[in-house]
């Protein structure tokens, strides 16, 4: 991948630029499809399956629903539904997936966006400076991004803005790890991510919090949380604490570093050759995370809140196992146009999460072009028919960008 920028340009393939992997870009997308139209598809079909059968939505179900009037179709549909909603504190759902694997997708793509970087400095060439600036740049006009989607324009009071963010905590997260991997061998890499997940595991348990004391993993007691009350300006998003707040930042620093391995590992040619062994160690890998993090989470819970160390690894391991599935069959196996229009929308990730986010309202545009065919439905499927025109409009602007080469760089 290219080293970002903060415009909209076009671009065309250079002979030294390295081959991109259109799974990452697949996967970019994949993700956010979920938070910018496949929330509410799968919502509005779950929802009709329910009112017609006079379900009671429940948001903490994580298992598909067991009512024998449901045929296994409905209750996947319902079952995916429940999938999307946050867990309520401890736990994981999909939905607590699609945050961080978006960090972990950053730092897939950074030692693809450094090799240039790493064979200029080899030959004393490299520009230490450029690539400093570019990074502080693209931190903070994320930082700033987040606060705008958070209101921060419509200007209610500086007690009123919450500048923690979604986009924030993605420019954080890469900043440091990239800082990381730019300065450090592997084997130092390794050993910052293992310091950063044991040294934040042993801060949130032994730092006591005033009025609570020491490894309290309640919403209000840890320490985290205590934090953000005692040093985040603006408002809090959850009033006692923010999912996006400062202490949390500092694991997610390790989501983005499980990605620079994955990355490193998929380019390095003389280690594994074989591509299809590549994908075997990286679910195994996946796995192994998954199952230490289980073990963990007698002492660390899976919280994605807090960010625990074990959440970290968790989300980390569904991460691998996803990239390694979507690089098999899409770079390894070439099976790739079904998977284009994830990548019209992976390539545009940052663009399409601010108009989704506030800067355009997809639902109204939707009823405005298709009212007429999705009030011909039953009334109990119209939420989705109205989701379903919001994907075809953002597919069609998407497809239109993808084409002119026109992509929105941070």
């Amino acid at each position: 991948m290219d080293q970002p920028t903060s415009t909209i340009s076009s671009t065309a393939p250079l002979a030294n630029k390295p081959r991109r992997l259109l799974s990452l870009d697949a996967l970019r997308g994949f993700d956010m499809f979920w938070i910018v139209s496949g929330e509410g598809i799968f919502h509005g079909l779950a929802n009709g399956i329910k009112e017609d059968h006079a379900l009671i939505r429940d948001p903490h179900n994580w298992t598909i629903a067991s009512t024998p009037n449901l045929s296994l179709f409905e209750k996947i549909l319902v079952g995916i539904s429940n999938q999307l909603h946050h867990s309520p504190w401890n736990g994981f759902t999909f939905y607590d997936l699609i945050f961080p694997l978006f960090i972990f997708i950053s730092g897939v793509s950074m030692p693809f966006s450094y090799q240039k970087y790493f064979m200029e400095k080899e030959t004393g060439q490299a520009s230490t400076g450029k690539i400093y600036y570019a990074l502080i740049k693209r931190t903070l006009i994320l930082i700033l991004l987040g606060a705008v989607v958070n209101g921060m324009l419509q200007w209610k009071g500086y007690e009123q803005i919450r500048f923690a963010s979604v986009l924030g905590r993605i420019g954080l997260a890469t900043f440091f790890a990239a800082l990381i991997y730019l300065n450090t061998s592997l084997k130092k890499q390794v050993i910052w991510l293992v310091s950063i997940l044991v040294g934040y595991y042993l801060i949130m348990r032994f730092v006591p919090v005033p009025g609570f004391g020491s490894g309290i993993f309640t919403p209000e007691g840890n320490l985290s949380a205590y934090i953000d009350l005692l040093l985040l300006p603006g408002k809090l998003h959850r009033v006692v604490y923010d999912p996006e707040g400062l202490l949390s930042t500092i694991p997610a620093i390790c989501s983005a570093m499980l990605g620079i391995f994955t990355g490193t590992f998929i380019k390095n040619k003389t280690i594994c050759p074989n591509p299809n062994k590549k994908v075997l160690y990286l679910i195994i890998a996946g796995i192994a995370l998954l199952l230490i993090a289980l073990a963990g989470s007698f002492l660390f819970p899976i919280n994605k809140t807090m960010w625990t160390s074990t959440f970290v690894l968790f989300a980390g391991g569904w991460s691998i196992i996803l990239f390694a599935l979507f690089y098999y069959f899409i770079d390894v196996c070439s099976y790739q146009k079904w998977c284009m229009p994830m990548v019209w929308m992976g390539t545009n990730s940052i663009l399409i999460y601010i108009f989704a986010h506030g800067l355009f309202n997809f639902e109204s545009t939707s009823n405005f072009l298709f009212g007429g065919i999705i009030n011909t439905i039953p009334t109990t499927w119209q939420q989705a028919g109205v989701w379903t025109g919001v994907l075809l409009i953002q597919l069609f602007g998407l497809k239109f960008l993808f084409d002119k080469k026109w992509f929105l760089k941070i």
